[in-house]
Order: C-alpha cells, then structure tokens, then sequence
C-alpha cells in the first residue's frame, strides 16, 4: 500500500498547491487510479480521495457492485457532506428504497428524512441499509500515457456503512468501490461528471509489490515500453442477468454484475464435453458466466470443474507432468519439476473460454492458469463452486491479472486483451509519474 500512498500524496500536494488544476474549467478525456493485491486477503484495493479536507481512502475494488459505500461510523470528517434527502433526485438516481429518521444525534450516516440502499459486502456476503450521501472525491485525469491534472466531482453519490460491514475485508480499508452497471455505480457518475464515454477499462497486477490500473474513459491505456493494450482487444457481448446477484436487493431489480457469453470451453484445442445449459442464463437468474475482483480465483460449477481438471490432468500426463495431493483451497496439483517455465507463465495445455464464435477465444496461458503454492507444487488455480451455485462460471482475479478488459456500458461489450505478457508488457507497466 505505500506505493499507492505515495501516488495519492503526491496527487494531494499537486490538487492543494495548484488550485487551477482542481478548476472544472478542463475536462479530462479519461481518469485514471492505481489497484494494489492485498497479499493476505488476496483482495484488489484501490485509493481515493474524499472528503473536505480531502483524505485519501482506501477501499476493496467490486467490478460487480452497485455502488460505492463508505464507513461512516468511525472518523468521517467533512464539511461538506450531505445526506441525501427523501424525494430528491440523488434518491432517485441511486435507486434508493425507503425513507427514515435517525434517532441519535446528526452525523454523516444518520440523519433524519434521508433515503437508503443496501450496502453490500460482496466477499462475506453480508448487506445492511445504509444512508445515501454525497461529497467531494478526486482524482487524477489521464492522456493514457501519464497521469494528468487532479480533477473533483463536488456531489459523488455514495452510501454509509456501520463499521461491522467492513468484516472480512483487508486490513484498513473503510468500504467497497463499486463498478457495476448502475447509474451511481463509480463508472457512469464519472462518465456522466465529465461527459466522456461510459467505458472503463480495469488491469489487475499479478504482484502484491507493484500497482495495477484502472481508466475511467476510452483509450488508449498505454503501458510501458510504449504499448497500447487498447489496440489488441477481442470484443463480446456483455449480458444482463435480469435477477440481481447482491446480497440484498430491492425486487425486480437486474444484477450490476457483468456476465459474458461462455458457450464451450477447450483445453489444449480439445473441446470439454459439459452441460451446455448450465452456461445461460435462465430467468430465475441462475447460471452463465460473470467477471468477478473480489473471487480471488474462477469458481466452477462441480460438473464443469471435473470435466476442465480432468481434460487438464490427461493432457499434463501426456507431457510427463506429475499430479501431488491437493492444496487447499486447490484440488488438482503438481510437481513443478518437469514443467518448464516460458515467457507466458509455466508450459502448460492452454485452456479456452469460447464466446460467441470459435473465432473468439479467451485463452488462458499458464500465467493464469497455475498458483505457485511452493518451490516444488504447481496448482491449476480454479475452485470447485459445488453442484447447485449462483452463477456456473465465476471469471476470479488470477485469471484477470496481466489482462486488460474494457468494459462499454452503453453499447455493454467487453474488450479483452488476452494476456499482455504476450506483448512483453504487464499491468504493473502504466506509468504513474505525472505529467501535470
């Protein structure tokens, strides 16, 4: 976390010592925040600032989540936040249901005649109700290449949260960025402050020591040596599922989560025989495939899972690879001593998402595939999901890192990048010296 740290305070000293930077006079083409891995949690965490006076607030990046919710028990400081009051449009744009009173003294999160939402902690799969409120957040614009001048939105929407929410979460975080397709989700408000594209583009760091990136806005998302992963991406439709996927939701409302259309799945070229229903989406919700950052790995429906690791087990055999015991939470393991290691992680067979056409292929390389668990074990990084779940494919941050994924909410397609190690680059490689 230092290094985000740094990146925020020296954004800070840049928006306090340079007021004409923070002036809404330039409006930025795209924005742009660093990502860092937890190393306990396995968690994607990301900085921001809020508040007046502006303090930088860590919090659990939730591609899927509705919205942005915020401890407010504990050391909310600012002059200028503002519960958002019943009837108004803010409750309306955040969907919120219900209006209350608060019975103790007022304080950001308790306040009478204020609509609520339902916060959500999607890693325990807790939710609460939570005052909706604005304040000031900034951040950094971007050309792509650099950061650039700090800009400020004066009325981000977001919602309170009790302390107790903030369970299960990494160690000083104060809540949850959401970036699911809502309109207080963090990419349509920031589309919508600064009238650029409802895109965002997210590239998780496959190190806990050096920082991803996410962009608000469209390319290009330029990494050193000079390559711009928007110019290499495979686009698929992104769906809808009609049934919120939230731990608590107001009825008939669809999911914030962005789910793709998986509709076979290879390994070494060779197709898996699967259940092809279980890939759609039915209308109770159940089913499909979602991209998720707060599942550290992809989670298969068991029927999925036994037919992938066994197609993945036959083919490492024939190339002399040893299995070993499991290791938890890993079931299928093996001896690193007759993989070899290549520039796209360790030689392993391949395994392929096909989308719409077999033309179009998510593959994913042994980079994404295998978790080092020691010197001497190599584990394929999916996780048995059991026979009944939610969703059949559940798309975990392994197998997103060193991937660039762009999503368009307003056409809802995905870009993906197919890993940038191929490229001779990595998520790590967006540099973050600015250029204002």
């Amino acid at each position: 976390m230092a290094s985000l740290h740094y990146f925020l305070f020296t954004s800070l000293l840049l928006f306090f010592f340079s007021p004409s930077l923070a002036q809404q006079s330039f409006r930025p083409k795209a924005l742009v925040i660093p990502v860092s891995k937890d190393a306990s949690t396995l968690q994607y965490l990301t900085t921001i600032n809020q508040r007046t006076p502006l303090v930088p607030i860590d919090l659990v990046v939730d591609l899927g989540g509705r919205f942005m919710w915020v401890d407010c028990d504990r050391n909310y400081i600012s002059s200028t936040y503002r519960p958002a009051r019943c009837g108004s449009a803010q409750c309306s744009q955040a969907g919120a249901s219900g209006c209350g009173d608060c019975f103790s003294a007022p304080r950001p999160g308790c306040n009478n005649n204020t609509c609520g939402v339902e916060p959500d902690n999607s890693v325990t799969h807790t939710a609460t109700s939570g005052e909706v409120a604005q304040d000031v957040v900034s951040l950094q614009s971007t050309d792509g290449k650099n950061p650039g001048r700090v800009v400020s939105v004066p009325r981000f929407l977001f919602a309170c949260a009790p302390t107790f929410l903030l369970q299960g979460l990494a160690s000083g975080v104060v809540g949850m960025a959401g970036f699911g397709r809502k309109r207080i989700g963090l990419p349509s408000q920031f589309a919508a402050a600064f009238s650029f594209h409802r895109k965002f583009a997210i590239c998780l760091s496959s190190s806990t020591s050096a920082n991803g990136v996410i962009f608000f806005g469209d390319g290009p998302y330029v990494f050193l040596p000079a390559v711009d992963a928007s110019e290499s991406l495979t686009f698929t439709p992104l769906f809808i599922n009609p049934v919120s996927t939230a731990s608590a939701f107001p009825q008939g409302e669809p999911s914030a989560e962005y789910f793709i259309g998986v509709k076979s799945i290879k390994v070494n070229d060779k197709a898996v025989s699967l259940n092809t229903t279980l890939l759609s989406i039915d209308s109770e919700g159940v089913g499909g495939t979602k991209i998720s950052t707060v599942n550290p790995y992809t989670v298969l429906e068991a029927s999925i899972f036994k037919a992938v690791t066994e197609a993945f087990i036959n083919d490492a055999a024939a190339r002399n690879i040893t299995r070993v015991a499991g290791v938890a939470p890993f079931e299928v393991c093996f001896s690193s001593s007759n993989i070899l290691s290549t520039r796209l992680g360790p030689s392993v067979p391949e395994i392929d998402l096909v989308l719409q056409n077999d033309n179009v292929v998510w593959r994913i390389f042994g980079a994404n595939s295998m978790v080092e668990v020691s010197n001497q074990v190599l584990c394929l990084g999916f996780v048995n999901g059991g026979s009944n779940p939610r969703t059949s494919i559940v798309i975990g941050g392994h197998q997103l890192e060193d991937n660039l994924l762009q999503f368009d909410l307003a056409t809802s397609r995905l870009g993906f990048s197919s890993t940038l190690l191929g490229r001779q680059t990595t998520c790590s490689n967006f540099n973050f010296t600015s250029n204002a």
